[in-house]
């Protein structure tokens, strides 16, 4: 804890070099991480949605690289407004990687469901495209006997940045413990394409929506500060006195906390001496 008044004793705020990786030695963790866990439970191959952004192509070039090329299944699910650049991106990383690839697109499968209530918001209905992408790639998974590979980030993670059961469902995650910026630290040394590289991120779920522009703030700012108060365990007067504005502090604090439910299973009711997620919390190979 801080101590006010003592110059010595302020926690320091390190700058973008606290987030810095060994881009070489997280590749091969993450390598080995999907390799193993998709062998654990007798499978060989992945689908995932590819949408032309950097965290579902750092995911999909990992397990091409883990698994091999032939095991790795890119579905690409554009809406009717989906910017064409986007498809582009992903056809561009299918071809460069040599993996299979399968383009469907949604509109027709969400389109009845909005003319039912044309006073959708623009949260519900980003919403629902996210959903109905899942539903698509674990109807995949079944059909190829495919893991559904996870593309969200730990920023995105902590933020509730995300849909549950859409975008956030998946088999196994290899960018959960990565902030976006470390994101990007991988991209390079793995080879994704500059042109993804260097986008504005966007879930590309309304035309000219950029991910930094609805959050309200920069991913290299909060990263900073999820570091400081995640891993680094920073409590809010730590926090502000290492030179965090207050009311950002509060912004995200709040954010993470009331995204929790994204992050866990549901709720159990409690009757028995073993319950599932409380008790019984063994990893999926227990037994094995």
């Amino acid at each position: 804890m801080a101590v006010a008044g003592n110059e010595a004793h302020l926690p320091q705020r390190p700058g973008p070099e606290a987030l810095l990786l060994n881009p070489r030695r997280a590749t091969s963790i993450l390598h080995g991480f999907i390799a193993d866990e998709v062998r654990k439970v007798s499978m060989s191959k992945v689908v995932v949605n590819l949408s032309g952004g950097i965290d579902s192509a750092v995911s999909t070039v990992l397990a091409a690289q883990a698994l091999g090329p032939e095991n790795v299944t890119a579905l690409m699910l554009p809406y009717e407004t989906s910017h064409p650049d986007s498809l582009a991106d992903a056809e561009g990383l299918v071809a460069q990687l040599g993996i299979k690839s399968l383009t469907i697109t949604i509109s027709e499968q969400v389109d009845p469901y909005f003319a039912k209530f044309p006073d959708m918001s623009t949260l519900r209905r980003a919403n629902k495209m996210a959903r109905e992408r899942m539903t698509v790639l674990y109807d995949q998974s079944q059909a190829l006997s495919a893991l559904p590979l996870g593309t969200s980030n730990k920023t995105e993670l902590l933020l509730g940045y995300g849909t549950i059961y859409g975008d956030m469902a998946s088999a196994l995650n290899p960018l959960g413990d990565l902030f976006k910026t470390q994101v990007w630290q991988i991209a390079r040394d793995i080879g994704v394409p500059e042109r993804i590289i260097t986008k504005p991120p966007t879930a590309d779920l309304w035309p000219g929506q950029t991910d930094e522009d609805e959050l309200g703030f920069a991913y290299a700012d909060v990263d900073l500060l999820l570091y400081h108060m995640v891993d680094q365990r920073y409590s809010r007067v730590e926090l502000v006195e290492a030179g965090f504005e207050p009311a950002f502090v509060d912004d995200i604090s709040r954010r993470v906390r009331n995204s929790q439910f994204k992050r866990r299973l549901p709720l159990i009711a409690k009757l028995s001496t073993r319950t599932i997620a409380t008790d019984f919390r063994y990893p999926r190979d227990w037994g094995r």
